[in-house]
C-alpha cells in the first residue's frame, strides 16, 4: 500500500524524473514572487512570519538540548536576536539513532512522500525563507527569493528524483529459474531491500545556506538515511526554518521527527570536524572554504564526503569585435546576483600590449 503523501504527490514526482530522463527544464515552483502566482499578501504575511521569530528562541523541540547558541546578525544592520537549542553532542546522536532505526524500515515511497511533502510546504513558506535569507547573506531581497527560495527547491526536489529513480530500478522480490534438462527448474524466490548507509551530515555556508544544503539534505532522507543539519553560525535560521517544517511533516507522517535534526552552535571552536568523525555519520555534504573541504576529506574516511569548495573564476579577454559589448557583459557577470556566487569572475586577463 503506498504511503498517502507518497501519493499526494506523485505527479510532482514523476514530472520530475521526465525531467532528468529528458536533461529539459522544468520547474515545479515559481520564481516568481509576484502576488499573481503565489497569492495576494503572501508576501506580508511572509515578512510577518519572519518577524514573528526576532528577538525570541526558535520554536524547535529537540533532545539533548542543554542551553542556547544564536548570534547572528543581518548585514542590513539589525542583531536577529533568534536563538536555538544547544545539543548535547552524544545525547542528540543517541536520539537520531533511534530515530534512523525506525526511517530506514519506512522504505522508499514513504522517504519520498515524506520529502515531497516537506519541500511542499517549505514552497509555501518561500517569503518568510526568503526574508531569513535576506537577513544572514546579506542578498538582496528578490535574489534571496529566488536562489533561497525555488532555486533551491528545485534542487532538493532533483535530489528526490534522482533517488527516487534509482531506487525504482530495485524490485521488491523476484522469481529466479534456471531451467534444467530433466525434471523441474531450479527456483529461487528473491527479495530486496534498500539499506540506507547511515546518518547524513549537512555542514551548511553562509552565502547560499539553502540552495547549497536542500540537494545534500534530500538526497539523504530519500535514501532512508536520518539528518543532522549543521548551519554556518552567520546563517541559522533559513536552515532552521527548514529543519522545523521537516520534523512537523515526519510527526504527522508517523515518523520519529528526530529523523532530521538542527545542531546549531557558537562560531568558534572545532563542533564540524567532531560531528564529521562520529562513526554514525556515514555521508557528509560541505559546501565552504578549500580547506575546510580538504581536512573533511582527509579525515572522515568512514563516510562518503562531497564537498564543493572555493574556486576561481577567470575571464581571458583575447581580442573583441565590440568592445562595449565585451564590457557590458563582463560588467554584469561582476554584478550579478552581487557577486556572491561561486561562478562570479574573479581575475581578468588581457593581452599585455592592451
Amino acid at each position: 500500500m503506498s504511503h498517502p503523501m507518497f501519493e499526494r504527490h506523485r505527479a510532482t514526482l514523476e514530472r520530475a524524473v521526465q525531467a532528468i530522463r529528458e536533461r529539459t527544464y522544468w520547474s515545479a515552483y515559481p520564481e516568481s514572487a509576484s502576488p499573481k502566482v503565489y497569492g495576494e499578501g503572501a508576501a506580508e504575511a511572509g515578512r510577518a512570519a519572519f518577524e514573528a521569530l526576532l528577538g525570541k528562541r526558535f520554536p524547535l523541540a529537540q533532545p539533548a538540548t542543554v542551553g542556547d547558541v544564536g548570534g547572528e546578525r543581518s548585514p542590513y544592520g539589525m542583531a536577529l536576536g533568534v536563538t536555538y537549542p544547544k545539543p548535547d553532542m552524544d545525547g542528540l546522536f543517541a536520539a537520531v539513532g533511534r530515530a534512523h532505526d525506525q526511517w530506514k524500515k519506512a522504505g522508499p515511497e514513504a522517504w519520498a512522500g515524506v520529502c515531497l511533502e516537506t519541500l511542499a510546504r517549505i514552497n509555501k513558506a518561500s517569503f518568510e525563507i526568503a526574508n531569513a535569507v535576506m537577513h544572514t547573506t546579506g542578498q538582496a531581497f528578490l535574489m534571496a527569493f529566488q536562489a533561497g527560495g525555488p532555486h533551491a527547491q528545485d534542487r532538493g526536489l532533483e535530489a528526490v528524483a534522482y533517488a527516487w529513480d534509482e531506487l525504482a530500478r530495485v524490485p521488491a522480490q523476484a522469481l529466479w529459474e534456471k531451467p534444467q534438462g530433466k525434471g523441474d527448474p531450479i527456483r529461487m524466490e528473491k527479495r530486496y531491500r534498500i539499506v540506507p548507509r547511515g546518518v547524513g551530515l549537512v555542514i551548511g555556508c553562509c552565502t547560499f545556506p539553502t540552495w547549497n544544503g536542500y540537494p545534500g539534505l534530500f538526497a539523504s532522507l530519500a535514501t532512508g538515511n536520518a539528518v543532522v543539519v549543521k548551519p554556518h553560525p552567520a546563517a541559522i535560521l533559513p536552515l532552521a526554518i527548514t529543519v522545523k517544517i521537516a520534523r512537523d511533516v515526519l510527526a504527522e507522517a508517523g515518523f520519529d521527527p528526530n529523523v532530521v535534526t538542527l545542531f546549531a552552535h557558537e562560531p568558534s571552536g572545532d563542533v564540524a570536524q567532531q560531528l564529521a568523525l562520529r562513526p554514525e555519520v556515514r555521508i557528509i555534504d560541505f559546501t565552504g572554504s578549500t580547506a575546510n573541504g580538504r581536512w573533511l576529506e582527509e579525515h572522515a574516511r568512514q563516510a562518503l564526503v562531497y564537498t564543493e569548495k572555493a574556486g576561481v573564476n577567470q575571464i581571458v579577454v583575447d581580442s573583441a569585435a565590440d568592445f562595449a559589448a565585451v564590457a557590458r557583459n563582463v560588467a554584469f557577470s561582476l554584478a550579478l546576483y552581487t557577486g556572491q556566487m561561486c561562478t562570479a569572475p574573479q581575475n581578468i586577463y588581457v593581452p599585455r600590449g592592451g
